[in-house]
């Protein structure tokens, strides 16, 4: 992250409210009252954001634009990460735990396997997911470690732990996007689709790799590079007027760098 973030100006605490967007500027105003002024924007929050309408666009996103989101769904799977102080499970990328109902199936990450520290993940999705997130963070390794010794009566206690809370977190507001059944399959791409000059990038706008890294970051590439390119435009535009009216030329040229606007 910190390789990524090298010599860019990221504003950390500012949580947008409001974006508005005329023909040449989009105005971004965050929860302080303050107002950033842009060419364009890259929207880059996640869908469980924009679903709850956390964000007011001014003028509205249009329709098609709006039953992407609308029909798009969002689902909530979290990480209970218990490290322990040595490995004593087998050498396998997972442990499942295996259940009656759907409910109570789940599985563990073993990320000794691929990093050499005996930590296990506890993966809980769909509505236990939820429900674990009602509790704190200790019952919820406590939980979760209950499920462990099912698998593995003898288990050690872990000595450390870390839990996620996807589904509750106001910046996530869920895990990650899926699309539902009978739902059109174009919805990734109208969600991805820019809208004038505000464009639109992460995992829920990724037609192959929905819900993944990689493709939060490829669709990022993506919508920078779109984004780019109408900056530039604007500014061959500008050239342009310029030439062949000078005066005119001077009064419209103040622009700026584009913004992204992201919750994570």
């Amino acid at each position: 992250i910190n390789t990524l973030a090298k010599g860019l100006d990221i504003r950390l605490g500012h949580r947008v409210v409001e974006i508005v967007r005329h023909r040449n500027r989009v105005e971004v105003t965050v929860s302080s009252g303050k107002t950033f002024v842009a060419d364009a924007a890259v929207i880059a929050v996640p869908l469980g954001v924009l679903k709850a309408n956390t964000i007011k666009f001014e003028p509205r996103l249009p329709e098609w634009k709006e039953e992407a989101i609308r029909e798009l769904s969002v689902g909530v799977e979290n990480k209970i990460i218990l490290h322990f102080s040595e490995v004593f499970w087998p050498n396998v990328e997972f442990l499942g735990v295996v259940s009656s109902t759907t409910y109570g199936c789940s599985y563990f990450l073993n990320l000794h396997k691929a990093t050499g520290h005996p930590v296990l993940v506890y993966m809980p999705a769909g509505r236990l997911a939820c429900d674990i997130e009602k509790l704190s963070d200790e019952a919820a390794a406590q939980f979760a470690f209950s499920q462990l010794k099912k698998i593995l009566p003898n288990a050690a206690e872990p000595i450390h732990y870390l839990v996620s809370h996807w589904g509750s977190d106001e910046n996530t507001l869920g895990s990650y996007t899926f699309d539902g059944v009978g739902k059109p399959r174009d919805l990734y791409e109208k969600l991805r689709i820019p809208v004038d000059n505000l464009f639109f990038a992460g995992e829920a706008t990724s037609v192959q790799y929905t819900g993944t890294v990689h493709g939060a970051f490829s669709t990022g590439l993506m919508a920078a590079e779109e984004c780019r390119m109408r900056v530039l435009e604007r500014f061959r535009e500008l050239d342009m007027l310029e030439m062949c009216h000078p005066a005119m030329g001077e009064q419209t040229a103040t622009v700026s760098v584009p913004l992204l606007i992201s919750r994570l």
